[in-house]
């Protein structure tokens, strides 16, 4: 088999500077405030974008507590105090907000550790149970963790790659719960797909399911669990060295992750080149695919991809109301520009069936140098779209932030959490470069 590309987080390295420390969000002393949040905003409406602190922070994680006004964030933090006097840098971020995201619990890390940590990842049951992966390195790689107190503490992590027999090493976690958090989902690569379930809150996993029998490296993006236990994992699958075609999939697995079948939804050009961001590799501006179930079961995937090799990749949409039987043919939600970058999508469904909202990334202000966070909005299913709000208006304050945008966006990845009242909480990376300095950026608003 080719040899893996293990290319991305071990690569970037702190940029060097901090960011303005006038833009960063106020800490609060902890407290427990479970009286119902209200929110009057238009649909239209957000928060000013707010910068989570002065530190080096990228590819952020959201999740939004069903039931209570707790928002739970993770990001990944370069340089600033360790975890521990013997421990490495980058490591994971965790913080609370008890009433909505208006306001901000101090820091913590979740982890002490020498090893350095990536890719957080964080879901909420209904019981108010805080469920985490991380990447700790690639060997052990993927680790799970647990807090049932409200992230005050957390369990031991439990490695999804013990030493052994293949896979043992592993990358890039996705992780995906069952509403009350008895059904745990932990799809990873290790240059092939493999998915990992727990049927016992996350106590105890089974054995590595692998979900491909090609060569080819998996990137896993987005999961979710429908209302009937299935459970939809959204994927992208790159030649070893990121060059010719890309494959948008969506896995499924209807018999608790002990099976899984793939569906390709489509098909993409190899990524635009972006050697004017420094640190930039063939393949970071190619294809992620996002995926949400609303409460009628009704899946609805978003992607990047490029008409031809090589251009800006445009963004699509794509709907099954059968349980991935069949799917609707593909909708641009881009602005249909094609010198523009539109990239990195990430979709969440809302409470009521139909609800869906997709956030993603492009330069549509200005190729290449100002780029800018946007959402989109449907209450029909996928038929029609609200206009795309833009959510990041700061005109300036770090070096990498201007008028029109900012300079590039900062990690693979950004997040969106949807409360029970409806309301978005999003969150992204922007920075100078792929290797910054940069930030972590957050807002909410809309219902």
């Amino acid at each position: 088999a080719p040899t893996p590309q293990v290319t991305g987080e071990a690569e970037k390295e702190y940029g060097g500077r901090p960011n303005d420390p006038r833009l960063a969000q106020p800490a609060v002393s902890l407290t427990f405030n479970f009286q119902p949040s209200t929110f009057n905003l238009h649909p239209s409406s957000f928060d000013r974008e707010r910068l989570w602190s002065v530190y080096d922070d990228w590819e952020p994680a959201a999740a939004a507590d069903p039931t209570a006004p707790n928002v739970y964030q993770m990001t990944t933090r370069y340089d600033g105090p360790p975890p521990c006097s013997n421990c490495g840098l980058p490591a994971i971020v965790f913080r609370r907000s008890s009433d909505g995201g208006r306001t901000w619990q101090p820091d913590q890390f979740i982890l002490q550790t020498r090893r350095t940590q990536n890719d957080p990842q964080i879901e909420v049951a209904t019981d108010g149970a805080i469920y985490a992966a991380i990447l700790n390195e690639y060997r052990p790689g993927v680790l799970f963790l647990k807090s049932t107190d409200y992230g005050q503490s957390w369990s031991d992590p439990i490695p999804v790659t013990p030493s052994g027999p293949p896979p043992n090493w592993s990358d890039r976690p996705i992780l995906a719960i069952s509403p009350d958090g008895r059904d745990v989902y932990l799809a990873f690569n290790a240059s092939d797909s493999y998915v990992i379930a727990s049927h016992d809150y996350g106590q105890s996993f089974g054995q590595p399911v692998q979900t491909n029998q090609d060569r080819r490296y998996w990137f896993h993006s987005q999961a979710a669990v429908a209302p009937n236990g299935d459970v939809y994992v959204a994927a992208a699958d790159y030649s070893q060295n990121y060059t010719g075609d890309v494959h948008i999939n969506v896995l499924k697995s209807n018999d608790g992750g002990l099976t899984w079948a793939t569906t390709r939804l489509d098909t993409s050009g190899e990524a635009p080149p972006c050697e004017w961001a420094p640190g930039c590799y063939l393949g970071f501006l190619g294809p992620v695919v996002g995926v949400a179930v609303d409460p009628a079961g009704t899946i609805l995937v978003a992607y990047n991809a490029g008409l031809t090799d090589g251009a800006p990749q445009r963004l699509f949409v794509r709907v099954s109301t059968d349980g991935g039987l069949t799917w609707s043919p593909r909708r641009e939600l881009s602005n249909g520009d094609p010198d523009v970058n539109n990239g990195f999508p990430a979709v969440s469904a809302g409470p009521t069936p139909g609800d869906f909202r997709v956030v993603w990334q492009d330069d549509r202000h200005g190729p290449t140098e100002s780029f800018n966070t946007w959402l989109r909005q449907t209450l029909d299913g996928g038929r029609t779209w609200r206009a795309a709000v833009r959510l990041s208006d700061r005109p300036s304050g770090p070096p990498y932030k201007h008028p029109a945008g900012y300079q590039f966006p900062y990690g693979d990845y950004l997040e969106l959490a949807v409360d029970g009242n409806g309301v978005n909480h999003v969150l992204w990376g922007a920075g100078e470069s792929y290797t910054g300095p940069g930030g972590t950026w957050y807002t909410r608003g809309g219902h």
